[in-house]
């Protein structure tokens, strides 16, 4: 009981010991090596496109920086842009909350039952190879509207990642934790809230970092086949009318979007496992 009174305060004791290991460390420097690296491959861009050239890539037949920017202006003051916006992610952020749900669920039933594991295991490897893209004639079939197809699609793409994480997370808890929690008298569920879901947070994050970026793709990709709204229908528009800045735009837009969700999860992530050794640190 002595040892069990006494951790508590030693957690903070070793936070605050890292924390006082880098006084008045300054971040500027890594950031300003990332948007140095960022500036340069755009400078790069418009010099190679500006000055047509042509060796085993044709940059000439690419829009340059100054066409993209004035594309994006132009974009950004029409109505149609923000709509298809909002659209892309309702959609993301439906599919994925429905992926994570579902993903962390059945991952910690797989790592935790045997039971579960023999009947949904060799289901669930048999469909993780197959690509959520192709499983689009599919959902067409299912489902009424092309918008819950999207979603589904959207879903699954995301599905596999969590859960493949979350599982792998939960096999890999120690068991001397569960062993402690059940002789101070918890039953199953202390064990999973208090153990095993804290425990595997960092492996659980780690699947939703991967999900969303897999997520992204197969919305895109399922916008350019079915949607008729969406950043990624709007971009496979512009290249059918040959619009290569609008194509840009797109491409830019998806980047854009794909950081700003990666970013959120990361930053919840880093939120949620303060409490993990040396959390103080990779929080700078």
């Amino acid at each position: 009981m002595t040892a069990a009174t006494t951790l508590p305060a030693a957690v903070p004791a070793a936070t605050d010991t890292v924390t006082a290991r880098r006084p008045g460390r300054s971040v500027w420097p890594g950031r300003s090596l990332r948007l140095g690296s960022v500036l340069a491959a755009v400078l790069l861009w418009q010099v190679l496109t500006t000055a047509d050239i042509r060796l085993w890539l044709r940059f000439d037949t690419l829009p340059s920086v100054t066409e993209v920017i004035t594309a994006f202006g132009r974009q950004l003051g029409t109505d149609v842009y923000y709509l298809d916006l909002a659209q892309s992610l309702v959609r993301i952020l439906t599919g994925f909350g429905i992926a994570t749900v579902l993903g962390v669920t059945s991952g910690i039933a797989l790592g935790r039952s045997r039971l579960f594991a023999g009947i949904l295991g060799p289901l669930t490897e048999l469909a993780r190879p197959i690509p959520a893209i192709a499983v689009v004639p599919i959902a067409i079939l299912l489902f009424p509207d092309d918008e819950a197809g999207i979603v589904f699609i959207t879903s699954l793409a995301a599905y596999f990642p969590i859960m493949v994480s979350t599982r792998h997370a939960v096999r890999a808890l120690p068991t001397l934790w569960e062993d402690s929690v059940r002789t101070l008298g918890g039953n199953r569920w202390d064990v999973l809230l208090r153990v095993v879901f804290p425990g595997a947070l960092p492996g659980i994050f780690s699947g939703l970092s991967v999900g969303i970026g897999v997520a992204w793709i197969c919305l895109v990709s399922a916008e350019m086949i079915s949607g008729r709204l969406g950043v990624g229908y709007r971009t496979w528009q512009a290249y059918t009318i040959v619009d290569y800045p609008g194509v840009f735009v797109g491409i830019i837009t998806i980047g854009i979007l794909g950081f700003g969700t990666s970013a959120a999860i990361e930053l919840l992530g880093r939120r949620a496992t303060r409490w993990l050794p040396r959390g103080e640190e990779n929080n700078r």
